[in-house]
């Protein structure tokens, strides 16, 4: 007679075989560089400097309103002032649209081909494929977010000349300090935009549209950029991710002031760590049925 041990006993995994080594990294971001909706999407990115450049050629240079001079005023500048304008106009909305299609649309497309679950018969673990397909979400979030800034700083020099970046409240970083300044801002806005990326991925777990996903994402960011407009939320608006999207303007300053930037910081990553362990437990109970 057959015991319950033997029942509840462990397959053994086949002969070479590597959890590990299912569907690397290489071949996930392969697959995903190849989709139409990623060439489009860096089509878009890197065609908006010259968008704006064409603007800034049709209006004439930007001025002051009212005497004061905002850093759009400065976009004619040098390469690092249309730069840093590119980054400015594209953080609220633009830049919110590649993240929440790179993580929203990975899982919920597999599973709308009807492949998802073939890929787990593979046999692919589940917290392995989440992975993969998280870590290239996010990186092609961060190549987006650096293609925008790196064409705006070819096309504003080619267009404005190499200089240094100036600073609408007066004062001038020199180009290499604006260098270093603007990877501070990049980095900072892919962090502040770790919250969307977290909706969006966690939503692809749960749904098998696409659209729902990354719409749901784009959405509920709104949504949360409407409540930080509502004065009457008063402090309840600092733990908000939107209330600090774009506190990287003060480490564009001569003396940068970190403090709103680290809070920004911590209250994006701790919403994003939410979502994505929310997203791992969700689909390792999920019945995969398409």
């Amino acid at each position: 007679m057959s015991t319950l041990a033997e029942h509840t006993e462990p397959l053994h995994a086949a002969s070479g075989y590597r959890a590990a080594r299912t569907l690397p990294l290489r071949v996930e971001l392969a697959r995903q560089l190849k989709r139409r909706r990623t060439l489009i999407m860096a089509g878009i990115l890197a065609a908006l400097p010259f968008v704006l450049l064409i603007a800034f050629a049709i209006g004439g240079d930007p001025s002051g309103r009212d005497g004061r001079v905002t850093l759009m005023d400065t976009a004619t500048a040098s390469g690092a002032n249309f730069a840093a304008v590119n980054l400015f106009v594209s953080a609220g909305f633009l830049l919110v649209i590649p993240v929440a299609l790179f993580c929203g649309d990975t899982v919920a497309s597999e599973a709308s081909w009807s492949s998802l679950r073939y890929l787990l018969a593979a046999p692919v673990p589940r917290a392995r494929l989440l992975w993969s397909k998280l870590v290239v979400g996010l990186g092609l979030s961060l190549a987006a977010m650096i293609l925008l800034p790196v064409v705006a700083l070819a096309v504003g020099t080619a267009a404005y000349g190499w200089g240094p970046l100036q600073i609408p409240t007066g004062g001038a970083l020199d180009s290499g300090t604006a260098a270093q300044r603007l990877l501070v801002v990049v980095a900072f806005i892919f962090v502040s935009q770790l919250v969307t990326a977290g909706l969006a991925f966690w939503l692809s777990t749960k749904t098998d549209a696409p659209l729902g996903a990354v719409g749901g994402a784009v959405g509920l960011t709104i949504v949360g950029n409407v409540l930080d407009a509502v004065t009457a939320l008063g402090h309840w608006r600092d733990f908000l991710p939107a209330h600090w999207q774009f506190a990287w303007a003060d480490a564009v300053q001569p003396h940068p002031e970190w403090s709103g930037m680290i809070q920004g910081t911590a209250i994006s990553i701790t919403y994003a760590l939410v979502l994505f362990a929310l997203a791992f437990r969700g689909f390792a109970r999920k019945d995969v049925v398409s």
